[in-house]
């Protein structure tokens, strides 16, 4: 038998290199004379057959071996043997067994694995079955059979594409999932033939609707017009192209009775009234298939086993959702028009009959999707009965369906538009996406705009966002008010992220004080006037708005007020507004302001130190963050927690989030994030005993000058910087960055409440101070930090007091700071200040508990000293950067390593820390292996 020619290469694949490097691996094996089996298994429109065609055609390219390539034919399933006939007759040459003879007569299993084998024998064999789940019975039994018994050295392999593996059981399966975002963009791009004047919107709106298939997707681009991909023209709605994936899809339930598929399209029609997502309720399907007349045992079947329905229904609690998005679109695409029209009648005959004010909304829903046409009475119904307290979700929904029965342009463009901000405040960012995107010119008045900008805020260039708005803003100022007042906060909120005071102050004077509450008003003046050098008039007006909120129930409202408390330095007053305005939102919503509200109490809550609640609240608002599509808000939770982690350790978190801040702070031009994210990693670097690295990280924060750190939190990083130069022994060549900072920082002092802030400005000045002036600065900052509380800044204090007293040989006097250090930072589960405050406890010669290390590893013989020594030159240190870490001379250093040498039998400081990088490593890699999947 001679090679076939008849397989093509296919084009080239996205998102599938996991996939196409397991059948690399299976053709490799069958190159060398093993053979085996692969079921791949998907939903339609996945890309099975392009899977199939491209393992078919590598191995004809790679290796001119024979393949047999069959896909099924629906309409043969009923034929016996029609399956194996189709494969045996894509052989490119005569074969043992003639092809018609097992269609008139059959064959065994066993005779089918007899004939692969004898092909096989002759050249490594390829068999390729797509669509194996459509072949007639016997020959699924045959093939299964067949490749359940060929492995190694039978020289043959079998790749089969299935709906799901259940005809295959006991094969190796691989289940394909959806494209991820990257794969789904990069195929869209080809589609589009990587044209860039694709509306983002648009571009978002078909990643979205497509959900990962790229079949669909492929359906969904190539029935867009030039002027609709490019958003000068609306979309449609609901968008065409998908018609082969959901016909696909709605093959599988062929098989099921008129009576379950009569079930199935009431559960698919019920979930057009709800949120995306919900379900369907299964107390409204229960009525409504005893209003149709199915019997109580068959609903019984069908909505509480997933038998009775094929798998296609799960049921959750009271819910019943589709086991797949797709087929619930599928179900209600392949009903006839007028069954489909009778179904929601019938639904919304039943919800309208309930309590009037709770099933008035989803009731007009059922009758939209009823409508045989525009329906400009029922749209204004719809319109009117889409507000509170209804939920974002399905006011959105409700406003969409009206858009869609508008005769009107401008009313339809409004009406998806309002459906736009209702998905947004929802927290569904691809729905809010979706629904401008079927705006197209009509701006409606500023709306779209607004949306556009507040969408940014969250998820987009902080810059796109505040120009957004700003243009929202003056659109709506004639006649929008409110909406007026928030984009032109919203446009100050993204200035602010940007660190861009002048930006920041030019979207706050915009702000109408006509149209401002007393509250409001005194926030715009009060900030105003804190950026334009006025600190004194302007903490006086934040402090009026601050009071003001302890009467408020707004959550927008107990956010500014969070940030007036921010801004003043009242940490705790921040902490009450923040947890005030999450439990408003919680309860009344709404969703999209999730995400910021923990984001804004974490913050407050780590500048109050209270470490362990910041990071709780944090990773509750990175899950929300991630849920709502905002990737903004996400940004700075993972800064919110790399400085949690900088604290409570392990380094490897700090590194971790903080790589995700500055990855996501860096396109989006989020310098807030960053900078907080930098100052997380200095701060590691401090805890870690790497001053240098620490004050190179920071001292581009915290100068004066454009280029620098944020303006309104450069200064918290003030004594981090001040520590990491003066340990790193650079302050004598930085004391004229060293005196500009303090002399900065003192200056700040004296604007902000802060209560750690005198204790860290006293801290700094002993830092500078000589040695004998020292020890009364120590003093005074104890005294402050004993009228602040807060173990954390004040075991640092003490830490440093304690190296001090070392430093000057005075150990017994310095054992007394460093012990209360130790037992502070264990008591905040600051894990990785513990172990340098008893490191340096046990260089004063008191003997202190080893942190465990998973093992006494190659240093369990050395001392504490020695100990310490080794690990910091294994990590690449000279012997004077080991002294001043360590607080003692380049000699005595010299001296423990040459006894460390000694002791370890190494010769050299390469051979060392390989030593420690066998004893630790892997333990190390491990830890960090399973940091990284946590985070």
């Amino acid at each position: 038998m001679t090679p076939s020619t008849t397989v093509h290469s296919p084009l080239r694949l996205y998102g599938r290199s996991g996939e196409l490097a397991i059948l690399e691996t299976l053709l490799g094996k069958l190159r060398t004379g093993d053979g085996g089996a692969l079921v791949l298994t998907a939903p339609p429109g996945l890309g099975r057959t392009a899977l199939l065609r491209q393992a078919a055609a590598h191995y004809l390219r790679g290796h001119g071996g024979p393949v047999l390539y069959a896909s099924a034919a629906p309409t043969e399933q009923r034929l016996p043997y029609s399956g194996l006939h189709a494969l045996l007759c894509s052989a490119p040459g005569p074969l043992p067994l003639a092809p018609d003879t097992v269609l008139s007569s059959g064959i065994t299993p066993g005779a089918l694995l007899g004939l692969l084998r004898a092909l096989g024998a002759e050249q490594p064999l390829l068999v390729c079955v797509d669509d194996a789940h459509l072949w007639d019975p016997d020959s699924r039994a045959a093939l299964g059979f067949a490749a359940r018994r060929l492995g190694a050295g039978s020289r043959v392999a079998v790749v089969i594409g299935a709906a799901d593996e259940t005809a295959f059981a006991g094969l190796p399966a691989l289940r394909l999932g959806p494209l991820d975002d990257d794969a789904a963009t990069a195929l869209l791009d080809r589609l589009t033939d990587g044209a860039a004047d694709v509306d983002p919107v648009v571009r978002s709106e078909l990643l979205r609707e497509a959900a990962g298939n790229p079949r669909l997707l492929a359906g969904l681009a190539g029935r867009l017009t030039p002027g609709q991909l490019a958003g000068r023209t609306a979309l449609p709605y609901p968008l065409p192209g998908g018609e082969s994936v959901l016909d696909a899809h709605a093959a599988h339930l062929d098989g099921l009775s008129c009576d379950t598929h009569t079930l199935l399209l009431l559960a698919a029609a019920a979930e057009e009234h709800e949120p995306d997502g919900a379900g369907s309720d299964a107390a409204l399907l229960l009525r409504a298939g005893a209003r149709a007349g199915l019997s109580a045992s068959h609903l019984d079947r069908v909505l509480f086993a997933p038998a009775g329905s094929a798998g296609a229904l799960q049921r959750a609690g009271s819910r019943v959702h589709f086991s797949h998005p797709l087929l619930r679109r599928a179900v209600l695409h392949r009903a006839p028009p007028g069954r489909r029209r009778a179904v929601h009648e019938l639904l919304a005959g039943l919800l309208g009959g309930g309590e009037p004010d709770r099933a008035r909304l989803p009731a007009l829903v059922q009758k939209a999707c009823a409508s045989t046409g525009p329906d400009a009475c029922l749209a204004e119904q719809l319109e009117r009965a889409a507000t509170a307290p209804r939920p974002h979700g399905e006011r959105s929904a409700a406003l969409a369906r009206a858009a869609a029965l508008s005769t009107d342009d401008a009313l339809r463009a409004a009406r998806f538009t309002a459906a736009a901000e209702q998905a947004r405040l929802a927290g569904d960012t691809g729905r809010a996406r979706a629904m401008l995107a079927r705006v197209g010119p009509h701006l409606a008045e500023g709306a779209a705009p607004y949306v556009r900008g507040m969408l940014a805020l969250r998820d987009g260039p902080a810059a796109d966002a505040r120009e957004a708005l700003l243009a929202a803003a003056e659109l709506l100022a004639p006649h929008d008010p409110r909406r007026t007042l928030d984009a032109l906060f919203g446009a100050a909120e993204a200035a602010w992220a940007m660190g861009d005071a002048i930006a920041y102050l030019d979207a706050m004077n915009r702000v109408p004080v006509a149209a401002a509450d007393r509250p409001t008003a005194q926030y715009r003046a009060g900030m105003c006037a804190v950026l334009a050098g006025h600190p004194d008039r302007g903490h006086a007006l934040l402090r009026c708005c601050l009071d003001s909120a302890a009467r408020a129930e707004d959550a927008g409202e107990l956010l500014r007020a969070g940030a007036c408390a921010l801004v003043l330095g009242e940490v705790d007053a921040a902490c009450r507004a923040g947890a005030r305005a999450l439990a408003v939102v919680r309860t009344r919503g709404p969703e999209a302001l999730l995400p910021h509200a923990l984001e804004q109490l974490a913050y407050a809550e780590l500048r109050s130190g209270q470490h362990a609640r910041a990071r709780a609240h944090a990773l509750e608002g990175l899950h929300a963050a991630r849920r709502t599509g905002q990737r903004n808000s996400a940004t700075h939770l993972h800064a919110v927690l790399a400085l949690a982690a900088s604290v409570e350790g392990p380094a490897e978190a700090c590194a971790a989030h903080a790589d995700a801040a500055l990855t996501g702070a860096g396109p989006h031009g989020l310098a807030q994030a960053a900078m907080l994210a930098t100052w997380a990693v200095a701060r590691a670097d401090l805890a870690a005993g790497r001053p240098g690295e620490a004050a190179a990280r920071l001292g581009p924060l915290v100068r004066p000058g454009p280029g620098t750190g944020h303006f309104a939190t450069r200064m918290l990083a003030v004594p981090c910087y001040v520590e990491a130069v003066v340990l790193s022994g650079r302050a004598h060549e930085a004391s004229g960055e060293l005196a500009v900072a303090v002399q900065e920082f003192t200056l700040w002092t004296t604007r902000t409440t802060d209560p750690q802030v005198p204790a860290q400005l006293a801290r700094c000045r002993a830092l500078l101070a000589p040695a004998e002036e020292a020890a009364a600065r120590y003093e005074e900052a104890l005294a402050h930090h004993d009228r602040a509380g807060g173990d954390f800044e004040r075991a640092r204090t003490r830490l440093l007091q304690g190296q001090l007293l070392r430093r000057l040989r005075r150990t017994r006097e310095a054992r007394g700071p460093l012990r209360d250090a130790l037992v502070a930072f264990e008591r905040c589960s600051a894990r990785a200040w513990a172990g340098r405050a008893a490191g340096e406890l046990r260089a004063a010669g008191e003997a202190v508990d080893a942190p465990d290390r998973s093992g006494p590893g190659p240093l369990a013989a050395l001392t504490p000293q020695q100990q310490r020594i080794a690990r910091c030159v294994a990590e690449g240190a000279t012997n004077r950067e080991v002294a001043v870490r360590l607080s003692v001379s380049p000699r005595t250093v010299d001296h423990h390593l040459r006894n460390v040498f000694a002791a370890l039998g190494v010769r050299s400081r390469t051979e060392l820390a390989r030593l420690l990088d066998r004893g630790g490593g892997a333990r190390l890699q491990d830890r960090d292996e399973k940091k990284r999947a946590d985070l």
